[in-house]
């Protein structure tokens, strides 16, 4: 009897929801949940240890292939993994939920609740006047604290709420221009051993071509300008008419500075694309603003 491929991901509802759609579309994947040790996985709110505790299970063979949210995915990978695939990729943009149409139809002083400092950078830069704090949790924490009224309104990742089936309870998405989301936002990332031929066939079968181009770009992005999950970048690249539209924004956490740029490119050459929009940021003083936003942070 063949073997079936093992899917490590994390254990809350959503990582598991993400696991099986990517078990729908392999044929008797089997999902493993991964639990991580947080008196040895790293600090609270830091999403890289998770990450690491399913490379850990790769790399100890307990499992075959990692499902990640894409975005928790650092740009550096152990040289035993790699990535062997993304699925079709979900909205990307930032959801509000809450009692507005639009941005500037929410209330002046407004209690804003993110855990992102990307987010809380954008919101600010627009509207100085709300006060954003932080929210952490899973979807069915934060948007629970927002019914019992310790928030006016939260802001969230559009495709967990979909994913989670609570796509009714979005107020409004965020154009990419207005909010860049996080490299990696709304996409699934398949990470492999390099020497697991079949589960790199297995994760390259239900890949698809235009949500990995657009990874491609935002990862190299990312990985040029040397962002980390406590400094607030946004990079969003997307793909339509055969060209590649990278947007980014590099920011300090109160908002009072930014750095945004924008570029098409060849979706030939996704990385060429990514890094030369990292330039352009650096060259405008992303770098700077990202220093002071790491001491800030």
């Amino acid at each position: 009897m063949e073997t079936s491929i093992r899917l490590g991901t994390r254990g809350s509802v959503l990582a598991l929801a993400q696991a099986q759609l990517v078990a729908d579309l392999v044929e008797g994947a089997e999902i493993v949940a991964i639990k991580t040790d947080p008196a040895t996985g790293g600090a609270a709110g830091d999403k890289g240890r998770f990450v690491r505790g399913i490379e850990q299970a790769l790399l100890a063979g307990e499992v075959d292939l990692g499902v990640h949210s894409a975005k928790d995915l650092p740009s550096e990978l152990p040289d035993e993994l790699r990535l062997a695939g993304v699925p079709t990729r979900e909205d990307p943009a930032d959801a509000y939920v809450g009692d507005a149409s639009s941005l500037d139809d929410v209330v002046e002083g407004a209690r804003i609740g993110t855990s992102s400092l990307r987010r809380r950078a954008q919101l600010l830069a627009v509207r100085p006047d709300l006060e954003v704090v932080d929210l952490r949790g899973n979807v069915d924490t934060r948007l629970r604290r927002l019914a019992d009224g310790d928030f006016d309104g939260v802001v969230l990742a559009g495709a967990g709420l979909r994913r989670l089936g609570r796509e009714g309870e979005i107020a409004f998405r965020f154009e990419p221009e207005a909010m860049t989301p996080a490299a990696g936002q709304g996409a699934l990332a398949l990470e492999t051993r390099r020497d697991d031929e079949s589960s790199s066939r297995a994760a390259a079968g239900i890949s698809d071509a235009s949500a990995l181009i657009e990874l491609t770009a935002e990862r190299a992005a990312v990985r040029d300008l040397d962002a980390t999950c406590r400094t607030p970048v946004g990079v969003h690249a997307g793909l339509a008419d055969g060209r590649l539209r990278a947007d980014a924004f590099v920011g300090l956490p109160d908002g009072s500075e930014w750095v945004r740029d924008a570029l098409e490119g060849d979706p030939g050459d996704p990385v060429a694309l990514g890094r030369e929009l990292a330039r352009r940021l650096l060259s405008a003083g992303a770098r700077d603003v990202l220093e002071r936003a790491g001491s800030m942070a």
